[in-house]
């Protein structure tokens, strides 16, 4: 092979892996197989770009998560990628996502940044509805916690007293939730939808907290009444799914309490 067809080659062999890489980062861990059929490479190519990217330390094999009774044979092998991997990947692609928000944001205002947020998250909604609605509503929690955590947020679920706390360890999107919070507020929203519960955000990693905490209720309803506390260590923001109805409880107790001074001057 010339030069020039070798240099050919990695390019061709470097544009693949970026692909493969996004695709694992935007909709989860993959199998060879279905990284093939999304990307249009016969799977014998995959694989050697998978093997290559496990030897890089980019991605790491693992046995695929089976869910209620399983079949004959061994899970099928999925690729995840790893810290190293998502590191050097998001520097670029969260510049990236930043100049696109601005850039909605300046030619569309906050609605258009509101819906786009809600759209991007909603991609989520859809990947995780079959998992959280194939459990009782007491576990659900605990399969959506699983189902992020396969997306690379950690998840865990802590018990507290009016219901549960699911814990966000990672947020991959956390230097563009930074300046964006509305993708925090979709985010929280979609939870809502899965559990069928409002649950409320405590913490976010994005907001300088250790840990992205969301408090969700028991089912039926019980502990809604109650104000959830944060973790330890982290400040509590307002209602991320409606920010300004503080403000405006706020605004109304100041003019009720100047209209009531000025009532007694008055008289």
């Amino acid at each position: 092979m010339s030069g020039a067809a070798h240099a050919d080659a990695e390019a061709g062999h470097e544009s693949t892996r970026e692909r493969v890489a996004r695709v694992i980062l935007e909709r989860g861990p993959q199998t060879a197989a279905a990284l093939a059929d999304q990307l249009g490479v016969t799977p014998a190519a995959i694989r050697r770009h998978l093997d290559a990217m496990v030897a890089e330390g980019v991605v790491a094999a693992r046995e695929q998560r089976v869910r209620g009774p399983r079949g004959r044979g061994r899970p099928a092998k999925v690729f995840a990628i790893t810290d190293e991997g998502r590191s050097a990947f998001h520097q670029a692609y969260d510049d990236l996502a930043v100049s696109a928000l601005r850039y909605i944001r300046e030619t569309g205002g906050e609605d258009a940044l509101e819906a786009f947020a809600r759209l991007l998250v909603g991609r989520l909604e859809e990947r995780y509805r079959s998992v959280a609605t194939a459990f009782p509503a007491d576990e659900g929690t605990t399969a959506l916690a699983e189902a992020l955590s396969e997306d690379g947020y950690a998840a865990s679920v802590e018990p507290a007293g009016t219901g549960e706390q699911l814990c966000q360890h990672h947020c991959p999107v956390a230097h563009v939730a930074e300046q964006f919070p509305q993708l925090c507020e979709a985010e929280t929203e979609v939870f809502s939808r899965l559990l069928g519960r409002h649950v409320q955000r405590l913490a976010t990693i994005a907001h300088g907290d250790g840990v992205c905490t969301t408090h969700v209720p028991r089912p039926g309803g019980a502990g809604r009444s109650e104000r959830p506390q944060a973790p330890e260590g982290t400040t509590t923001p307002t209602n991320p799914t409606n920010p300004t109805n503080q403000t405006n409880q706020t605004n109304d107790r100041t003019t009720h309490s100047v209209r009531s001074r000025t009532g007694r001057n008055s008289s």
